[in-house]
């Protein structure tokens, strides 16, 4: 957003669309006492909701509300901020919205000026970057905002209000305090090199890179459990046609999504539905059956099938379904065999195999599976723990961990790179002296790592990215 536009006073509705018993008009920019005028008919005690009418041009009422006054700095956005809290339909929010504007751009009956210039419509997430911008908030705060409204589970939401509080944003300023006063050693060594002191020596450069790296692998690993709570885990269940894998999506959603016959091929595309397992949010795609190196004749079903591969390849774990049943058919093995081939290609470690009709098979022929096969029964729900367990194992989810805090890819990357650089330091260091400056050069990267988590080093285009992506209104 162009520099000019950030001063313009903005306004939006500040609730969800729709219906209901509340609804929020707000304004941010400076100098809003005018406008707090001609909309309330008088001036406002700072922080205090007053019970008033909202007044159209005419004196009439619009509605009658709570208003609430936040003169800056003191604000969620670090302005002026004026909060109507009406009653929650969307026409009333509308004339409201409209009547700020209007109300802007009229004469102020003392001065003849307009009450507030400019005033104009939000874009989406501008409050929250207004925040940002007036250090009210720091960027890992900021998106935390965001999480906090967009959390699909009470584990996440509990996760976004820790790092909205800050405490993600501490865990990288102590790690950065850290590396910035090995910088500022190394830089006054580099300063003053007449005074001929082993510098990585004495100042215990391994240790002090020793200390920060345990500090940076506790935050990394918290940071992981994060990402995975707002993330969660993609997982595609896949197999030949009528193995049980609509029925599987179901027992594990405990709900009848996909439709489940004993005709092959009932499934042409793919259907997903996200469930959770402890707190972790699992997006689970059920998919067309796959065929061995024979293709269906049925254009839909091939169709079908070519989305299936491309949603396997976008997976995090893929559950290879086996149909116990069928064992041993040479057709049914035949097409095993090709599937496996093709699953195993890439990154085999995804793939979760999975055997079904656990309850209709005796008991021998389970014992003939292979250590860490899974042989459950979609039908009556044994074996689901299991799997469940595998699949949170395979996340490298860790249950009961404390002080998570939600984390997006971009803050494991950037901590993945402060690590990579922090790596590099100890080779420099293991050089002697006569890599200092090389050593230098890596605790600044390590540090502008850091710093691009909470927004001390951030390009303008992130930023844009980033609230973009946020609700209009906040």
């Amino acid at each position: 957003m162009p520099l000019h536009q950030q001063q313009d006073p903005i306004v939006a509705i500040a609730t969800a669309p729709g219906r209901g018993a509340v609804g929020i008009v707000r304004v941010s920019g400076r100098g809003l006492a005018p406008l707090v005028q001609a909309l309330c008919g008088r001036p406002l005690p700072p922080r205090q909701a007053c019970y008033l009418p909202f007044e159209a041009a005419d004196g009439q009422a619009i509605d009658q509300g709570l208003a609430i006054w936040f003169p800056a700095p003191r604000s969620f956005t670090g302005e002026d901020v004026l909060e109507l809290q009406a009653h929650g339909g969307p026409v009333v929010l509308q004339l409201l919205l409209a009547r700020c504007l209007e109300a802007a751009a009229e004469p102020d009956p003392v001065t003849g000026a307009e009450r507030l210039p400019g005033l104009r419509l939000a874009g989406p997430g501008e409050f929250t970057q207004r925040a940002f911008l007036n250090d009210k908030l720091d960027l890992a705060q900021a998106e935390a905002v965001a999480d906090l409204i967009e959390a699909s589970t009470e584990a996440a939401a509990r996760s976004a209000g820790r790092s909205l509080s800050g405490a993600f944003s501490r865990e990288v300023e102590t790690l950065r305090q850290h590396i910035v006063r090995l910088r500022t050693l190394v830089e006054a060594t580099l300063d003053f090199p007449e005074e001929e002191i082993d510098f990585l020596q004495r100042a215990d450069a391994q240790g002090q890179l020793g200390t920060i790296d345990q500090g940076l692998a506790a935050v990394m690993a918290r940071a992981r459990q994060g990402a995975l709570l707002r993330e969660g885990l993609q997982v595609v269940l896949a197999g030949q046609p009528n193995v049980g894998k609509s029925s599987l999506l179901n027992a594990l959603a405990g709900a009848e999504l996909a439709i489940v016959t004993a005709i092959p091929g009932t499934t042409r595309d793919k259907v997903s539905e996200t469930i959770q397992i402890e707190g972790v949010p699992l997006h689970v795609i059920d998919t067309a059956g796959l065929r061995g190196e024979h293709e269906t004749g049925d254009e839909v079903e091939r169709i079908g099938i070519a989305r299936s591969w491309a949603a396997i390849a976008e997976a995090d774990a893929v559950i290879f379904l086996h149909d116990l049943t069928r064992r041993g058919q040479p057709d049914y093995e035949a097409a095993e065999t090709a599937i496996a081939a093709r699953l195993h290609v890439d990154d085999p470690g995804r793939i979760l195999q999975v055997h079904n009709k656990a309850d209709s098979v005796p008991e021998t022929r389970l014992a003939a599976l292979v250590d860490g096969e899974i042989a459950l029964s979609a039908r009556t729900g044994a074996g689901l723990d299991a799997l469940r367990r595998a699949l949170m194992q395979r996340a490298g989810w860790q249950a009961g961990a404390e002080g998570v805090f939600i984390a997006r890819k971009r803050h494991v990357q950037a901590l993945q790179r402060c690590a990579a650089h922090l790596r590099s330091a100890h080779d420099q260091a293991s050089a002697g002296d006569a890599a200092l400056e090389l050593f230098a050069e890596d605790l600044r990267l390590a540090h502008e790592a850091l710093g691009e988590i909470t927004g001390a080093f951030t390009a303008d285009d992130l930023l844009g990215e980033i609230f973009g992506k946020f609700c209009i209104g906040k």
